[in-house]
């Protein structure tokens, strides 16, 4: 019993690293109908720009977190206007390669920026964990918990009552009436990305606290694992990908301890097969119909 409430509390400290992430995945997703497969790598580009600050200039870790958080909404940004913009009225498969070229892109110029070589991230907290009848709650796993979990409610309150929040759900639900009503779409999907991409950033931070190291390829894993736990709890659906996290966070963690740590990934993606032969639309998503 232990071992199975270590190894739960380790599942919810990933799954929340999976959540953050995937709640870009699903507000992208909700607004423009894109799986942004370059989301992960955007996680990356944060936490190089936070090993540099925090290593090479000495830069304190809140200040670094802001930084980061507002390079990562710059390039966001960016690849949006560039790459997607453009493609927005064409069929899907278009910008879905479109991104999968992004996320090649950006960890091909991190590996010729910084090498293949990873770089060790500086330790910001040494909180000895907190010891409960054997059982070991780390205090980072308590931190990525609940900053998550706050960060989950506030991005919902914000959807749903602020203005620009009810501009977005206008948005997905028809853009063509959502411009006649006076929405500026263009402005609105810029900053659903801009959400999106500093979720990522303050993600990349809780996940490098947690595994102390940066790569170009870092964001890979973690940002395929959030897609699925973005479709696992309804893609499109804030609590859904938050949701979606926490299961998948779990269900690693505990076939890493019980099964096997070479099966792991094949669970998560068992799990997605299954979900998807019998709940297609997700744990918290509804079946639509469209006519044709």
């Amino acid at each position: 019993m232990v071992l199975f409430l270590n190894q739960f509390i380790n599942g919810l400290g990933i799954g929340a690293i999976y959540a953050l992430i995937a709640l870009g995945y699903t507000m992208v997703y909700g607004i423009v109908k894109l799986i942004n497969f370059a989301h992960g790598d955007i996680m990356m580009v944060g936490a190089y720009t936070a090993v540099i600050l925090m290593v090479d200039l000495s830069v304190s870790f809140p200040v670094a977190l802001v930084v980061s958080m507002l390079v990562c909404v710059l390039i966001g940004v960016v690849i949006e206007r560039v790459a997607y913009k453009p493609l927005r009225e064409s069929p899907r498969i278009c910008p879905l390669i479109t991104a999968i070229g992004v996320s090649y892109l950006l960890e091909n110029s991190a590996q010729l920026l910084f090498s293949a070589n990873p770089r060790p991230f500086p330790t910001v907290l040494s909180i000895p964990p907190i010891v409960i009848g054997g059982v070991n709650i780390s205090f980072i796993t308590l931190l990525t918990v609940v900053v998550s979990v706050l960060l989950m409610i506030a991005l919902q309150y914000f959807v749903m009552t602020s203005r620009t929040g009810k501009a977005m759900r206008a948005v997905s639900e028809d853009m063509g009436a959502a411009r006649l009503m006076g929405i500026n779409v263009n402005i609105t999907i810029s900053l659903t990305f801009a959400v999106g991409c500093a979720l990522a950033a303050i993600g990349a931070m809780l996940y490098c606290i947690a595994y102390p190291s940066v790569a170009p390829t870092m964001g890979m894993m973690p940002g395929l694992k959030a897609f699925i736990a973005a479709v696992l709890g309804g893609i499109g659906l804030i609590p859904g990908a938050m949701i979606g996290g926490f299961i998948m966070g779990i269900a690693e963690s505990l076939t890493k301890g019980f099964v096997s740590s070479q099966l792991s990934d094949a669970v998560v993606y068992g799990i997605l097969i299954i979900v998807l032969l019998f709940k297609p639309s997700g744990l918290l998503g509804k079946a639509q119909r469209e006519k044709v």
